[in-house]
């Protein structure tokens, strides 16, 4: 077994035991991350309300079939990304990411973890109320599908175990082909704004325990009041939108 491979492994081990509540936090096997000049706080982005609209607390209110591909225009704190989504590619995980886009869930989502030359994952909601609606609403995994793989600018979601996606997902910085066979299937990738990608700061690392990066735990719990105290400079996706 390579060290890549032995990494990958020791990691998911480590999630497996690092949960709260019922659910082990969603992640990507880690890879290393180097460090590079701090830039300035990003500016803020605002997380909608639980009020903005019902199916933010009541996630069985989201359930509408993707069409057959579609795009979603992030607006970040570093400027506009578009991913387009493929439902052939992942139905179930299409399907959700349909959804969350079309209720303002990714709304103020921030990057919470960032490693570069691996990845950026981002999707727990900046509201402890929201997020914790959603941190059991569990869709089924999707079957590897070979014609895709876990390359820059493709996006999957973030799992803690088989059948455990829920509104976590990452952007790939690089080729991490290696995460195609463990349950991380791509949905869809970046078609427009791929230099976003190495603007997004990284320079906090892995998150705790492994790091020094926010605690997934304590972003679920606590939201973004605790990201934007003890981690000012991470980037966020201001708003997320189903467009043409």
């Amino acid at each position: 077994m390579n060290t890549r491979s032995w990494t990958l492994l020791a990691s998911i081990a480590v999630l497996a035991a690092s949960g709260c509540d019922k659910k082990s936090d969603d992640s990507v096997p880690a890879a290393a991350s180097s460090a590079a000049p701090a830039p300035a706080a990003a500016p803020a982005a605002t997380a909608p309300t639980a009020a903005a609209n019902p199916a933010l607390l009541s996630p069985q209110l989201a359930t509408a079939t993707a069409p057959n591909v579609f795009k979603v225009k992030f607006e970040t704190t570093q400027g506009d990304m578009v991913l387009e989504i493929h439902r052939d590619w992942a139905p179930n995980g299409a399907d959700r990411f349909y959804n969350l886009a079309k209720i303002g869930f990714f709304d103020g989502c921030e990057f919470f973890r960032v490693l570069d030359g691996f990845m950026a994952q981002v999707g727990i909601n900046g509201d402890p109320a929201v997020a914790a609606k959603w941190r059991e609403a569990v869709i089924p995994d999707d079957a590897r599908n070979p014609g895709v793989s876990n390359t820059r600018g493709m996006v999957s979601f973030a799992t803690a175990g088989p059948n455990t996606r829920t509104t976590q997902f990452f952007i790939n910085f690089g080729n991490n082909g290696s995460l195609d066979g463990m349950g991380f299937t791509p949905i869809g990738k970046v078609i427009e704004g791929d230099a976003v990608l190495d603007k997004l700061y990284k320079d906090y690392g892995e998150g705790a325990p492994q790091g020094g990066g926010p605690d997934q735990s304590r972003v679920q719990m606590e939201g973004n009041a605790y990201l934007k105290s003890q981690f000012p400079k991470l980037d966020a996706i201001k708003t997320a939108r189903v467009i043409p």
